[in-house]
């Protein structure tokens, strides 16, 4: 009853959020909730001439840390909000007002357990940068090295867990009042949510996430990781590296300091598809904010609370699915979603491959550099959704990572597409993942398998055997083996010849 009334409350707050900044309209989304709109409208609404999207983004950022990063997974529904709406989100930048210094000296001294003074030889108290998770101080340590501190804002935890438990009674509510908008899962986007911002709340996970990238990019060229100060890093404060440069946003101050926008966008580029296919582990929030680039044209990623990670399997079909698209072989891209089980084997193929069609058959003809892949990818998982695809969390935000990413890539270089500047690293990844040698190689590794585990099969058998007489155990031997022998032999010789024949 308490928790009811509780988020009966925070709900009168966020219409009233909404009204005073004039985006009542996303609870048209709701048909149930026309008429109370109609009334809001009616007797208290306030006009506003910015965009749907600027006018959603101001209400989501005024009710704090969880509403924005709402708004921010929100942005990769254009199916639900509507393009313009997504696009606009996609740019809500996620800042706050600072909190006080004093405080975050506070916060410091207590989760390191030594003073300042003996942390640092210079501290600012000033933030250089305030988010809705945490801001950022520039200090001198006392070995003399510059370096940037982030700090957990003062009662985060506390205000996450509130928000969410509002987030959750809303989707059950929302499941309950309109049945309609559970193919879209709004628990399960929640509960995805959830799992991101606890992560980001522990700045440990931070700082080992910027340790491994940083260990997965060392030889790539032009671009880097700053390094972790480990001894002032721990739950509630993270220690990085102080990088100087230019933030990627404006073009025109990188080509007046010397840099090349499509060096810098080729650079990305590779950079990018290397985190996501070779690596399997990227930055998941690659917004202009958190790059900046250095005086010998080297790109520095910031903000490592959100990373994702595909496994190599997710990685080939994801490879699979874009190159269906592109090839115009959507019987092969639905092919690929059901024999990866994301869409229910009971779902009618043949339908969704007609579904992908409709999505494909728009960029037949086009130039890469005219399609956005990340587009491509949203719409096909909005799509699956409508199959009863469960909620690949991985995806989405790989999704709105790639759409983010062109987005930068566009304002470094509007001519250019990226993926046309990685097109040879997507070449070469997929002759040595999806080519006849490495479907070779994965047939010969199952089949190793199979001959590696065939002996602890026997043995098995045979153990099971051994409740009879000695003669049938012996009988029992003599028939399994050679029986097994013959269906191993058959099923790598069939993978042989699954892989090799046209």
């Amino acid at each position: 009853m308490i928790q009811s009334l509780r988020n009966f409350f925070r709900l009168l707050q966020v219409a009233t959020a909404f009204v005073r900044h004039d985006a009542m309209f996303i609870f048209e989304l709701v048909p149930k909730l026309k008429p109370f709109t109609a009334i809001v409208q009616r007797f208290v609404w306030r006009p506003s001439t910015a965009r749907p999207g600027q006018r959603l983004a101001a209400a989501l950022t005024e009710l704090g840390p969880s509403f924005i990063k709402l708004g921010q997974t929100m942005a990769t529904r254009a199916d639900l909000i509507g393009a313009d709406v997504a696009a606009d989100l996609a740019t809500l930048q996620d800042r706050l007002p600072p909190f006080d210094g004093k405080i975050a000296r506070r916060i410091i001294e207590a989760d390191l357990g030594a003073p300042i003074s003996q942390l640092f030889a210079e501290f600012n108290d000033k933030p250089t940068a305030a988010a809705s998770i945490a801001q950022v101080h520039w200090a001198i340590t006392s070995d003399g090295a510059d370096v940037a501190v982030k700090v957990l804002r003062p009662g985060i935890e506390a205000a996450l867990a509130r928000d969410l438990d509002f987030f959750f009674w809303g989707a059950r509510w929302l499941e309950w009042v309109q049945p309609a908008f559970r193919r879209y899962r709004p628990v399960d986007a929640v509960a995805m949510l959830e799992q991101w911002t606890k992560r980001e709340i522990d700045l440990r996970l931070e700082a080992a996430a910027a340790s491994e990238f940083a260990r997965n990019c060392a030889d790539d060229e032009g671009f880097r990781v700053p390094l972790v100060d480990w001894p002032r890093t721990g739950r509630r404060v993270v220690t990085f590296e102080r990088i100087h440069g230019l933030p990627t946003h404006n073009r025109d101050a990188l080509m007046a300091a010397g840099h090349d926008p499509t060096v810098l966008l080729e650079t990305a580029a590779r950079v990018f598809f290397n985190q996501v296919f070779r690596d399997g582990f990227f930055h998941g929030d690659m917004h202009p904010g958190n790059m900046l680039i250095e005086r010998d044209s080297t790109i520095v990623a910031l903000d490592f609370g959100i990373m994702g990670r595909l496994d190599l399997p997710t990685r080939r079909n994801l490879a699979e699915v874009l190159i269906g698209f592109l090839a115009g072989d959507y019987d092969r891209v639905a092919e690929v979603f059901f024999q990866a089980g994301f869409v229910p084997a009971e779902q009618d193929q043949a339908a969704f491959a007609q579904a992908c069609r409709a999505i494909g058959e728009p960029i037949v003809g086009l130039a890469l550099k005219d399609i956005s892949l990340g587009r491509i990818l949203g719409q096909v998982l909005t799509l699956a959704e409508g199959f009863d695809m469960r909620a690949q969390p991985q995806l989405l935000l790989l999704q709105k990572t790639m759409v983010v990413s062109e987005g930068v890539g566009r304002k470094l270089n509007p001519d250019v597409n990226m993926w046309q500047l990685a097109q040879p690293l997507v070449e070469e990844w997929v002759a040595a993942n999806l080519g006849p040698q490495a479907q070779l190689a994965r047939a010969v590794d199952q089949a190793l398998y199979v001959t590696k585990t065939l002996p602890r099969l026997v043995e098995k058998l045979d153990n099971m055997a051994n409740g009879g007489s000695v003669a049938q155990t012996q009988t029992h031997r003599g028939g399994w083996r050679p029986a097994l022998g013959y269906i191993a032999s058959g099923v790598i010789l069939g993978w042989l010849l699954h892989y090799i024949l046209p």
